[in-house]
């Protein structure tokens, strides 16, 4: 189990949140600082990284039974939590690589798209964006997460590096359509850039759920996160399409958006 000793953290926190998240290492006391350059400097940079393609599966995988709504999944990463949630709820759940197109997704005709968490740069992931812009508008999408950020790509909208990303399980996320705020699990480094009322810096700088034009026809914002002010969640008005970033379920907590689980096989069987 790697640990430092002798560092001052709140120095380094207060560094990191003037210059932002970096490339960084712990390593033996003996090495050298040049040494430990060189291998940080060896480190990939995250903008641009194609992880998804790292950790999807091979080869498409069937979980639950019975007769419930059947969803397939663009797997770009996803937690076993976020399947057994669906699991329970009676769901269905094809896991499918994150290269499958949209023929493949449709193979068994399913009731609903789901774009999983994950890993990465979503501005990578251009080749997943393009079938999600085949699939929406044909049945049900909605995205968690990583999911979010690529739902939102295929409609229209820019995704951008947050200067640090959010981490942790006590991120406040403001449900603009009831004005009820739930506390959120959140764990990713980058943010979609709305429009109408989002300003350039990717700052949601009204409580009001604003609507903007997309590819699909009009969204609205329905969730900003009350600690940055960044896009939470929008909603397609004209198709059956919708997001989150943060994570419904934690374990083991918090569980304040385990509903929307159930908000989104309700929408399923009612479509």
């Amino acid at each position: 189990m790697p640990a430092i000793t002798g560092v001052d953290t709140r120095a380094l926190v207060r560094h990191i949140r003037t210059a932002g998240a970096m490339r960084g290492g712990i390593f033996p006391a003996a090495m050298s600082e040049a040494q430990a350059r060189e291998r940080i400097a060896a480190e990939p940079p995250m903008a641009g990284l194609d992880l998804a393609r790292e950790v999807t599966p091979a080869v498409m995988s069937e979980h639950g039974d019975g007769d419930g709504p059947r969803i397939a999944v663009i797997d770009t990463g996803i937690k076993g939590s976020i399947v057994r949630n669906l699991v329970a709820r009676g769901a269905r759940v094809e896991l499918h690589p994150c290269t499958a197109t949209a023929a493949e997704l449709t193979a068994n005709d399913p009731d609903a798209i789901f774009l999983a968490n994950g890993p990465g740069d979503p501005g990578a992931l251009g080749y997943v964006v393009d079938t999600v812009r085949e699939l929406v508008g044909t049945r049900p999408v909605w995205g968690i997460c990583l999911g979010h950020q690529l739902l939102c790509q295929a409609v229209g909208l820019e995704t951008y590096k947050l200067p640090f990303g959010h981490r942790g399980g006590n991120h406040p996320v403001k449900d603009l359509r009831t004005g009820k705020i739930e506390i959120t699990s959140q764990n990713h480094g980058f943010a979609v850039r709305g429009a109408g009322g989002v300003g350039i810096s990717g700052r949601v700088e009204t409580d009001e759920p604003v609507r903007w034009e997309t590819d699909f026809g009009a969204a609205a914002l329905t969730h900003v996160n009350l600690y940055d002010r960044t896009v939470e969640g929008l909603e397609l008005l004209e198709v059956e399409s919708a997001t989150v970033q943060y994570h419904p379920e934690a374990g083991p907590g918090p569980n304040d958006a385990l509903y929307q689980f159930d908000r989104f096989l309700e929408a399923v069987r009612a479509a």
